[in-house]
Parts: C-alpha cells; sequence; structure tokens
C-alpha cells in the first residue's frame, strides 16, 4: 500500500518508519524544508529508542521518502494520516485545531481514487466529522472515507510500542474503510488486537485513557507523600497495589509529577471538552491543578534539603529515553529553581540540544553527570534516565562541594546514597 503521513514529529516519524518496516511505500509529508532536507540526508530529526536504525534501513531501501510535497505524499495513496500536532490553546487549554484544518484543506485536492484520510493525532471529538466536510468543500468530487486511528505511542518507547500494540482502536464509520485499515495493519497477523468502533468513541477513547494514567500517577504521588509522613514506603505500597488485577502495576512509580507532550494537554483537553457537553469531570480538574502545583513543590524540596544554591541537575527531558522536553517536569522544576535565585548546572544525555532552546544560558550545561556536580552544593535528580543508575556515588560525591541528593526518581535507595556519604532525600520513603 501507498502511505502518505502528514507531519514528522514523534508521532508521524516513528509511525512512517513503522508502516516502511512492515513493507508499505510511506511518503513523508511537512512543511518545514529544513527538517525534509535533514531526513533525506539520513540525520533523523528526534531521538527514540531504537528509531534511527529503522529509519535508515528502510530510508536506503526507497521504502520510505520525505518531502514538502502534499501532492507527492496524497496523490495514488490508500491512506493518508494526518499526525499534525494540536497544541494548547495559551488562554483556554483547548486543542489547537489549525494545523489539522490547514491539513485537511491542502490534501483534499490531491485525492485520486479511493482514499482512506485517518486522524492520528490526538483530536478533540468531532474532528472526523470536521474533517470530513473540510475535504468535501474543496472536493466534492473525492472518494474517501475519514477514521479516527488514534496512536498509543510512549515517547522513549514509540518503536516498541508500534511493533507491539496493547490494541489499535479503529474509529471508522463504514465497512470499506475498516477494510483498508485491516490491510494496512495485515502485515502484524494475529498480533494486530483490532478494536472496532464509531469515530467519536474512537476520538473519545484517546482522550479517556490519557486521562486515566494522568490521574494515576497523581493518585501514587498523592500517597508518596502520605507515606513521607506516615512512615510507610511508596513502593511496597505500589507493589501491594498493583498486584491487584483492577488496579494492575503500570503507572504505579511517584515522582515530579507527569508531562510531556500528551498529558498535560491531553487532560486539559477533556476537562474543556466536558465544561463545553456541562458534564463535571471533578477528578481529572483536581490532576490537573494538583500536578501543576507539585512541580514547585518539588523545587522547594530539593531547596529544604541544602543551605547552599547551586544546584547539579542530573535529567531534563520529560522522561527517559527520549529527547523531549515539552511540559517536562524537570524543566518546570529548573524555572522554579532559578527563580528563587539558584544557579544550575545540568546534564541530560540526550536533551540538551532541546533544553537550550527553552532556557537558552539561564543555566550551565554540562558535558556528564561528574561536570554537573563539580562543586555543587546539591544534586537532583529529575529525569529517570538508566544510565544515572551506573554512576559512581563515591566519585559524584567527591566532585561536589556538599553530598546533598534528592532523587525525585528514586534511583538509588537511601541505602546507596547514604553509604556513599550522602544526605539523602527521595520521594515516598
Amino acid at each position: 500500500m501507498k502511505i502518505g503521513i502528514i507531519g514528522t514529529g514523534y508521532v508521524g516519524l516513528p509511525s512512517g518508519v513503522g508502516f516502511a518496516e512492515l513493507g508499505h511505500d510511506v511518503v513523508c509529508i511537512d512543511a518545514i524544508k529544513q527538517k525534509i532536507d535533514d531526513l533525506n540526508s539520513g540525520k533523523i530529526t528526534l531521538y527514540e529508542d531504537g528509531l534511527e536504525e529503522l529509519f535508515n534501513k528502510n530510508r536506503l531501501a526507497g521504502k520510505i521518502k520525505f518531502t514538502t510535497s502534499m501532492k507527492e505524499g496524497v496523490e495514488g495513496a490508500d491512506v493518508v494520516i494526518i499526525a499534525v500536532g494540536t497544541p494548547p490553546h495559551p488562554v483556554t487549554k483547548e486543542a489547537d485545531m489549525k494545523y489539522i484544518h490547514a491539513a485537511a484543506k491542502e490534501l483534499a485536492q490531491y485525492i485520486t481514487g479511493y482514499t482512506v484520510v485517518a486522524d492520528k493525532s490526538t483530536v478533540p471529538v468531532g474532528t472526523g466529522d470536521d474533517v470530513e466536510k473540510i475535504i468535501r468543500e474543496v472536493n466534492p468530487n473525492a472518494d474517501f472515507d475519514v477514521v479516527s486511528l488514534p496512536e498509543f505511542l510512549r515517547e522513549g518507547f514509540a518503536v516498541h510500542d508500534f511493533f507491539n500494540p496493547d490494541r489499535i482502536i479503529v474509529g471508522a464509520n463504514t465497512e470499506r474503510a475498516r477494510k483498508v485499515i485491516e490491510d494496512l495493519y495485515k502485515p502484524f497477523g494475529d498480533k494486530a488486537n483490532m478494536v472496532y468502533v464509531n469515530r467519536k468513541s474512537s476520538e473519545t477513547i484517546k482522550y479517556a485513557s490519557n486521562a486515566f494514567l494522568a490521574m494515576k500517577i497523581h493518585y501514587i504521588n498523592e500517597m508518596a507523600n502520605f507515606c513521607e509522613k506516615a512512615g510507610a514506603d511508596v513502593y511496597e505500597v505500589a507493589k501491594g497495589m498493583g498486584l491487584d488485577t483492577r488496579i494492575g502495576p503500570k503507572f504505579l512509580n511517584p515522582g515530579p509529577g507527569y508531562g510531556g507532550s500528551c498529558f498535560p494537554k491531553d487532560t486539559n483537553a477533556m476537562a474543556v471538552m466536558a465544561r463545553k457537553y456541562g458534564v463535571e469531570m471533578s477528578l481529572i480538574e483536581t490532576t490537573i491543578r494538583q500536578n501543576d502545583a507539585r512541580k514547585f513543590d518539588m523545587a522547594e524540596k530539593i531547596l529544604k534539603a541544602t543551605n547552599g544554591k547551586n544546584i547539579a541537575v542530573l535529567g531534563l527531558a520529560f522522561k527517559g529515553g527520549t529527547d523531549d522536553c515539552r511540559q517536562s517536569p524537570a524543566m518546570e522544576i529548573v524555572n522554579a529553581l532559578l527563580e528563587k535565585g539558584a544557579q544550575i548546572k545540568a546534564y541530560d544525555p540526550k536533551a540538551m540540544t532541546v533544553a537550550k532552546t527553552l532556557v537558552g544560558d539561564k543555566i550551565e550545561y554540562a558535558n556528564d553527570a561528574y561536570d554537573a556536580v563539580q562543586g555543587a552544593d546539591a544534586v537532583a535528580i529529575l529525569t529517570e534516565w538508566t544510565c544515572f543508575k551506573d554512576l559512581d556515588l563515591s566519585k559524584l560525591k567527591a566532585n561536589m562541594k556538599s553530598p546533598v541528593m534528592v532523587d525525585l526518581r528514586n534511583t538509588f535507595s537511601k541505602e546507596q546514597a547514604e553509604s556513599a556519604g550522602f544526605k539523602f532525600t527521595g520521594i515516598g520513603r
């Protein structure tokens, strides 16, 4: 099949590479010429574990191509996937649909033959209807269907998740469109757990899933606060909870709050949609409010642990395995520390370049973790990179002015840190 994918970000690029690996002919479209030039020259434009190898393999084999031409990507395509951003409006927090609508308007001009247009971006309920209306207005003779095909790729694990999906939700209102999407994923065989629902249900599933997971993270963070006061261990509590099959063990890891491009945006968008329909969603509203407050609480936690202002920060990405700093708890904590007069020297194995675009020269950037802690009054671990687990704590301590560690990802146990001579503060213990 020929697949056109509009957008080459954290959804579009891994999806495009994945479909190419499945044997389809993929054309990725992006309006940013520099990005397309980089991709065509073999320079990958984002970090995802395992992505670069598959990207190069399929690019060299001619299975995936990159262009700024909507015509080139859409003409003759069996499926056109919209994977552009839906960033939150700065004031209302609702999803900004201008990129979706612009993509629909432009692609409509180049539909030839029957085409399935799939919304893979996270979009408000009813977007499929809007996209269908736009295409019909621009090209009344187009033969097409619009489906909702939400993505469930975790950043840092996008390649793994593409090839090992929990489920593939297909919001299709016609049998003809369902058959095309079934053929799209046919190479998966029985591994493709296809769930067919109506389009609006599919659009809702994505928001409902992310909002639920965000609430689960918020819940275990509140439980961590309780454990710290009551003398319990949140990890023992989480283990006991997770063994209950009704709860499950995932997303019960305490930390500095959720972040990234999905949970903050999607919980806010879900709350906005609920208010639009006159539905009260107090759990989501509270989760949003308290998660925002947690970043400031964590900054205070760091400052209370030390008498100094020179803070070494390990981790800037919102999670390990990605260079994405959008709505990163680490970046928000860094900004809160700066407002309190802290001087920060930071290190992240993948996100330094991205972080520089957000905070510029407000902080100092280190060559590695040991460089970051040189002369520091305290070290704060803010992102759960696995490489941080391998740090030599004795060497880390020797480079510091004061051996204070605030580990907001519980990378080390209290016993490990204290045996190396650190004054240690963790989460939920």
